[in-house]
């Protein structure tokens, strides 16, 4: 077993096998798990809000998903990976509270999901299995060795997917 090297909000880190990545209090934000199953590179970002150009003060490139999946992609490549071999499994994105409105912009988890799924389309990199929506937060490990995405939850059995 290797370390668990922990990602904080709006952060993202690359690890190797048999090393693995974790972040706490998915709520809204998306942790994005990508990895090479060949060189067992792999890496995750906790992804905040949906897009760095619609926010003035947006130099934490981890916050953002159109930028935060880029440069996660970047540091995999860096260490080995590669693209086109590359894979991922998303959680988190969820609706934290109950809403009177329907406004778009109050749907963070919603949109930041959706600004994930583009970017890794855009990128080349499919998404093996997700996790994301409903009303409650995650806490999330993911263990390149394997692809294994354990997402826990309270009062919720541990899944992996």
């Amino acid at each position: 077993m290797g370390e668990m090297i922990k990602v904080g909000m709006a952060d993202l880190k690359i690890c190797i096998s048999p090393n693995a990545v974790t972040t706490l209090g998915l709520g809204s934000c998306v942790g994005v798990a990508i990895r090479d199953p060949q060189t067992k590179v792999g890496g995750l970002a906790h992804v905040m809000l949906p897009n760095s150009k619609a926010v003035n003060n947006n130099s934490n490139v981890a916050k953002f998903a159109d930028t935060g999946v880029v440069e996660l992609v970047r540091q995999m490549e860096k260490a080995g990976a590669v693209r086109r071999r590359m894979v991922a499994k998303i959680a988190g994105g969820a609706q934290m509270f109950a809403l009177q409105s329907k406004s778009e912009l109050m749907q963070v988890g919603r949109r930041n999901v959706e600004a994930v799924k583009e970017v890794l389309k855009e990128l080349g990199i499919s998404i093996l299995s997700e996790d994301t929506g409903l009303d409650y937060g995650r806490t999330v490990e993911f263990y390149p060795e394997t692809g294994d995405y354990v997402i826990k939850s309270v009062g919720k059995p541990v899944k992996t997917i």
